[in-house]
């Protein structure tokens, strides 16, 4: 029996990205079908996907009629399909009339805390889930302490950190990187530092690209 390929995974999110969660799930499941054969190793990095957006946030059809140009009906229809697509790769999705869009600055000054502590995927599931099934703020420090504490983390050195400007440059160092490297969507998957995958493509997608990638990896 051979080896798995060992794989590095860079995820380019936002929390309030559906695809982000829907394409991650997707991914999941494919990695769960390539059990044995790949073995991979997952890291998030930051994207704003509205990096202006202040404190109080946006009505999201408001947003998305200034940002798209969508009518209400069209928003409404777009919304509908995200939760089916949510649903159906196993993340429930609500959306409501009063839903918002956020600033997620803090948030990912807190993710790239918890990669050196190795709890980041379980802090950005948290995050999801706070925005996309509890409606919450993924930029209110409330909200972001209590999502750290439910996976493990200090909520006091969560704190600290959102009180201070701890991690910010790391932040704007990495945004910097990927958007350089071309980047301007997400999610985006960088394999290995050099194959780009992006969007939220079914498991079948992924499990594809990623066994073309490995058997890549094998005749090297």
């Amino acid at each position: 029996m051979t080896n798995p390929t060992k794989m590095q995974i860079d995820i380019v999110s936002d929390v309030v990205c559906p695809w982000c969660i829907i394409g991650y799930k997707h991914l999941e499941q494919a990695l769960a079908n390539l059990d044995g054969q790949i073995e991979a190793k997952l890291r998030w990095h930051p994207f704003e996907l509205n990096p202006d957006m202040g404190p109080e946030g946006q009505e999201l059809g408001e947003h998305i009629h200034e940002k798209y140009g969508l009518t209400p009906d069209q928003s409404a229809e777009n919304r509908a399909r995200i939760q089916t697509m949510g649903e159906n790769a196993g993340f429930e999705i609500r959306f409501s009339s009063d839903s918002r869009i956020y600033n997620t600055f803090d948030a990912h000054r807190l993710l790239y805390w918890a990669g050196k502590k190795g709890k980041q995927t379980e802090l950005k599931l948290a995050l999801f889930a706070a925005y996309f099934q509890e409606a919450e703020n993924p930029g209110d420090h409330g909200v972001l302490k209590r999502c750290c504490e439910e996976v493990g983390l200090s909520p006091e050195e969560a704190a600290d950190i959102l009180a201070s400007d701890k991690f910010t440059s790391e932040v704007r160092a990495e945004e910097e990187e990927f958007k350089s490297a071309g980047i301007t969507s997400v999610p985006t998957y960088v394999v290995n530092g050099k194959y780009a995958i992006s969007g939220g493509h079914p498991p079948e997608v992924f499990e594809q690209a990623l066994s073309e990638i490995a058997r890549g990896v094998e005749e090297i």
